[in-house]
């Protein structure tokens, strides 16, 4: 979800998009379509590989399913330019959270992808240390203090450094700037999973031990650990541009994340537009669905569960 795409051709979006669906090669989170088919439609939800984008995803189809009557078709595809072929393709109308900052342009300027704006949810990347450590160390979350407080961090892994935890391979970073540029003594190590950052955040409040890695929202760990926005960094926000410009004195941007959509649903002007127009919720709402299925829940029944404790809101959502 924090990955960089570069454009591609229209014939080419369109041949590879069609291909997809004609060959099987997307899976399905939800092969059937829904069961009721009213006046709403037929519709296709693009499903992206993380837990906050299931949550948003399957809140809208439980909604367009049963209360809309809407026949809903929810197909796994990578994010990006994949995605956006679908679009064009017509196999695809909705992304429900990109956050691709515009990345989408192209496909805009041809009339295949139709920005609605925000989604509620910021998407925000950054540098925590453990929660109890902003506690014990309440100077330790501005960052030009940090440097006292390496010796903490040092582990087996770290060659006498503070060892400093980055995201996946893939993932926008700059954490090797931020430790070259403010003159701090770590050593950035690129964990292998998101699995192994949760793993390192929870047992390291857990057993009051040192910890220092990249974290974003929305994401369950802010569920899992309520009080992890205390170990925000905050770093001098100066000159960012984008991850390959900046100088590593600045901090991550927020970036509101955006609901795309196909030409015919944006046309279409009927229940379900309406519904995808006025959804709007918090980056706690979707942690804490996306913290259900995490802990084993079916997509569906973490949706079910928030939409039945909060009928006001959906109700708002459905221009009602």
């Amino acid at each position: 979800m924090k990955s960089l795409f570069r454009p591609r051709s229209a014939v080419l979006s369109a041949v590879i998009a069609a291909a997809l669906v004609v060959s099987g090669c997307s899976s399905s989170v939800n092969d059937s379509a829904g069961e009721a088919s009213g006046d709403c439609g037929s519709w296709a939800i693009a499903m992206h590989a993380w837990n906050g984008y299931t949550a948003s995803a399957q809140v809208v189809a439980e909604i367009a399913k049963k209360e809309l009557g809407c026949s809903i078709t929810q197909t796994t595809l990578d994010e990006g330019p994949t995605t956006y072929d679908a679009m064009e393709a017509g196999t695809i109308d909705l992304i429900i959270e990109d956050w691709g900052g515009g990345r989408w342009q192209e496909w805009s300027d041809r009339g295949a992808v139709i920005d609605l704006g925000d989604g509620g949810n910021v998407g925000l990347i950054g540098v925590y240390v453990a929660p109890w450590m902003a506690e014990k160390y309440p100077d330790i979350v501005d960052s030009k203090n940090l440097g006292k407080y390496a010796d903490l961090f040092k582990n087996a892994d770290s060659g006498g450094k503070g060892a400093w935890y980055e995201g996946p391979p893939g993932y926008t970073t700059i954490g090797e700037k931020m430790v070259s540029a403010n003159k701090l003594n770590f050593k950035v190590i690129f964990a292998g999973s998101e699995a192994a950052l949760i793993d390192g955040f929870t047992k390291a409040e857990a057993n009051k031990t040192a910890f220092i890695g990249y974290a974003w929202q929305p994401w369950t760990l802010h569920a899992k650990l309520p009080n992890l926005e205390k170990g925000h960094v905050k770093f001098p926000a100066n000159d960012w541009v984008d991850a390959a410009t900046a100088s590593g004195l600045t901090d991550y941007p927020s970036t509101p994340l955006k609901k795309l959509v196909s030409k015919k649903l944006n046309d279409s002007n009927g229940a379900f537009m309406t519904l995808i127009k006025n959804f709007k919720w918090t980056n706690d709402d979707q942690n804490l669905v996306a913290l259900d299925i995490e802990d084993g829940a079916t997509p569906e029944a973490a949706a079910q569960k928030w939409i039945d404790a909060h009928a006001d809101i959906v109700k708002k959502w459905l221009g009602k």
